[in-house]
């Protein structure tokens, strides 16, 4: 199961962005510090042919159309009965 920040399809998660250096935070009156960025994240569904259900990609993924090349998942194989 993928955290909730994470596109399923590209891994594009959270990221901390900002920060200061030394300099600037000694010369500000209040500075802040690092700020996380999140990916614009949307829930889509898909179709039949893919067992259905709904994933959370990146709007990225999205405009490129790579949740209509997701491969279906391959069946499981199944168990041998042993009834005579």
């Amino acid at each position: 199961m993928a955290s909730s920040n994470v596109c399923n399809l590209c891994k594009k998660g959270t990221r901390v962005a900002g920060g200061y250096s030394n300099r600037v935070r000694a010369t500000k009156f209040n500075p802040t510090g690092n700020k996380r960025k999140y990916p614009n994240l949307q829930w889509v569904a898909l179709s039949k042919a893919m067992g259905g259900g709904r994933i959370k990609i990146c709007t990225r993924c999205m405009k490129a159309g790579k949740q209509l090349e997701m491969k279906m998942p391959a069946p499981r194989p199944k168990a041998a009965s042993n009834k005579k």
